[in-house]
């Protein structure tokens, strides 16, 4: 599943991707003007009317002897779709442990277990509030799609000079974390030190 993922985003298969790139961009911005019911229910209408016409057809044709009856989509009914009981397993256990992951993060990030993490977090919170004021969820989606399907490609392309950009913005993001870091160190108030340890007494031996 993976493998298909990435053959599509990377544009190995320049038809399949192609579709699916139109179909999902054509299909997003027919949710600005119409609802996704229907939406989908004209989608799964267009789909009805070509397969039953098809089928139809066939069948006509096999009643004047022009076709030897088999099933136009026979191939697609043959495939199986089914999981078995090793890949059902392993499915839930990969989203039960996606989910267990994502809540310990943030219990992590909300409950302050690092300073400087969770200071990342409000800043992006706070620039999703002006976000959200400009542009609605369903642009974003958009917008993700179309750098989903576009930046991989282009950076097959361009893969030197971005390596550079990246490797130069890694560079000032460790200096400004540094000097974030030494700042809130300098900051923080000394230790208290450490109570000195009671004498312990000294016996004197008697004199005969």
């Amino acid at each position: 599943m993976a493998s298909k993922v990435l053959d599509l985003l990377y544009w190995r298969d320049v038809g399949t991707t192609g579709l699916v790139f139109t179909g999902l961009v054509v299909g997003l911005a027919c949710l600005f003007q119409l609802s996704a019911i229907t939406i989908l229910s004209n989608l799964g209408l267009g789909i009805m009317a070509f397969t039953l016409s098809v089928r139809l057809l066939y069948k006509a044709m096999t009643l004047v002897r022009l076709s030897d009856g088999s099933h136009p989509f026979q191939s697609y009914l043959d495939e199986d779709c089914s999981l078995t009981d090793e890949d059902t397993v392993r499915m839930a256990e990969q989203i039960v442990l996606l989910i267990a992951t994502a809540v310990t993060e943030l219990k992590r990030l909300f409950f302050i277990n690092s300073i400087m993490d969770s200071a990342k977090l409000v800043v992006f919170l706070y620039l999703l509030t002006y976000v959200g004021v400009q542009t609605n969820g369903l642009t974003l989606i958009m917008t993700g799609v179309i750098c989903a399907f576009s930046l991989p490609l282009l950076y097959k392309l361009q893969q030197g000079r971005i390596d550079k950009i990246v490797k130069a913005i890694k560079k000032l993001v460790e200096k400004v974390t540094e000097i974030v870091d030494l700042v809130i160190s300098l900051a923080k108030p000394p230790p208290a030190p450490a109570p000195s340890p009671a004498p312990t007494p000294k016996h004197k031996q008697k004199t005969k």
